[in-house]
């Protein structure tokens, strides 16, 4: 199989050809090893790599879970492989080896996935583009002078360029949306608690975070969710009850729905954002949907206040417990500033203002399911603008001024479905005039993944991305 025939197949379509025994999983895993070192000297998407591990595992695996023989990467980031290294992207944990696998490490093996390596995540995943000073920034293989988003940037950057058709993502603030936007790619945030965090940390961010993945196509996100979500033995919360697989749901009539579209003045979005908007609109509405202009009944400050409040906190608590685990001070040594800036900030909270947060993010989900009894769902942009340019947020700068503007007026849209826990996805249904990646972002009521698979499919079949994204893959490996 040439580099352009894998290309056109999702990970779903790659197990088929493994089952039917017209490829074998060592072939498919050469590909992906062989595209990995052609291709990410230019994007540094994968910089923790499990080559040898990847082939044991094929000699050892009788596993005919449903993406058997697939390549796989892990996010860098808060999960863990035995026997192998999650720096987090933080210099205090380079070369430390988990001595445990990840709950969901676990159930992703028993689908099948054959794990190479661990995709570049910023410092413990706190911003929308990946740029650790531990490994240097990835890139977007649309444009490699513009960033691949964060904190799954790296995961973006390996799917998009066609290395593998779908990598592990984890979003708490937008970190799956963000990226897919960025690389043209599908990425839904589940509903919380949807999928596991354990065993060593049960929630994250208050919460706010949870992991699934950026794919190619509609049906490896739904598939994969199907095989990794579900209730964790011990975990604080369980996720709304899930009767029928997410991978029917796809080819599932959402009916004629009624759309809320975000309109807020106060928050600066670019034209060609705006025009991705309108297109997105036009769409919905030749589909049979309706689309009203609305805006969230809630006070920005008290959103950006619980996110700080909850975020800072926890990054506090992580720095002082990885110093103490490693031995390693902290400092610039060993943390970027923003990050040390934001444990400072943690430390500054009293325990009554990480209360008052958490409440004001129930409050914040109480409003949007108000929303969802007169709307479907709510539609708005994933980013205000394109995939911004390398360098432009730097989370070693001692500017915190100038990084929180650029932070807020780069990423506004996505956070707030993480405070209340609702599914949210990004689509990439058009691109700009310069031929970067906008995605769509539709969001549900609390459990309601069914009705966003239901629409993405429908709108996947309406607008198909998969050519434009094949086009770029072949340029790219001409051009590098």
């Amino acid at each position: 199989m040439n580099y352009s025939e894998y290309f056109s197949y999702d990970s779903l379509g790659l197990a088929d050809l493994v089952r039917t025994k017209k490829i074998s999983p060592e072939e498919l895993l050469d590909i992906a090893i062989g595209l990995t070192k052609k291709l990410d000297p230019k994007l540094n998407a994968i910089p923790i790599k499990h080559f040898d591990l990847a082939r044991d595992n094929l000699k050892n695996q009788n596993n005919k879970g449903i993406f058997y023989g697939v390549p796989f990467l892990l996010k860098d980031l808060n999960n863990y492989l035995e026997g192998t290294v999650t720096s987090g992207g933080s210099r205090i944990l380079k070369n430390i080896k988990a001595d445990h696998s990840s709950e969901l490490v676990k159930r992703t093996i028993d689908s099948g996935l054959n794990i190479f390596g661990k995709t570049n995540s910023p410092e413990l995943g706190l911003t929308v583009t990946t740029e650790p000073v531990l490994y240097g920034p990835t890139r977007n293989p649309w444009n490699l002078d513009r960033s691949s988003g964060g904190s799954s940037g790296g995961a973006s950057s390996a799917v998009a360029a066609g290395i593998v058709p779908m990598a592990q993502a984890s979003d708490g603030g937008g970190s799956i949306r963000i990226p897919a936007s960025c690389c043209g790619l599908f990425g839904l945030k589940p509903t919380r608690a949807r999928t596991p965090l354990g065993p060593i940390s049960l929630e994250g961010w208050g919460g706010q975070s949870i992991f699934h993945c950026v794919s190619v196509s509609v049906r490896d996100s739904a598939a994969l969710l199907d095989v990794t979500s579900g209730h964790e033995r011990g975990a604080p919360y369980r996720s709304a009850h899930q009767e029928k697989s997410f991978l029917e749901q796809i080819n599932i009539e959402p009916g004629k729905l009624k759309i809320g579209f975000l309109d807020d003045s106060s928050i600066s979005v670019d034209e060609d954002v705006k025009e991705v908007m309108n297109s997105t609109i036009d769409l919905c509405q030749k589909l049979g949907h309706s689309v009203e202009r609305t805006k969230i009944n809630f006070s920005s400050e008290e959103i950006s206040l619980a996110i700080v409040t909850i975020i800072s906190s926890n990054v506090a608590y992580t720095v002082k417990s990885q110093s103490e685990q490693t031995g390693r001070n902290i400092s610039n040594e060993f943390f970027e500033n923003v990050t040390l800036q934001m444990a400072e900030n943690g430390n500054n909270f009293s325990a009554s203002d990480y209360v008052n947060a958490i409440k004001i993010n129930h409050r914040l989900g109480q409003e949007l399911e108000k929303m969802f009894d007169k709307y479907d769902v709510l539609l708005s942009p994933v980013l205000a603008s394109p995939p911004i340019k390398i360098g432009t947020i730097d989370m070693n700068t001692n500017d915190m001024k100038t990084y929180i503007e650029r932070l807020s007026n780069y990423s506004p849209f996505t956070g707030i479905f993480n405070q209340s826990g609702q599914p949210s996805m990004s689509v990439p249904l058009f691109r700009t005039k310069d031929n970067l990646p906008v995605g769509s972002m539709f969001s549900a009521s609390f459990g309601n993944e069914n009705l966003l698979f239901s629409l993405a499919g429908q709108l996947e079949q309406a607008q198909p991305w998969r050519e434009s994204l094949n086009n770029m893959r072949t340029v790219l490996l001409e051009t590098i």
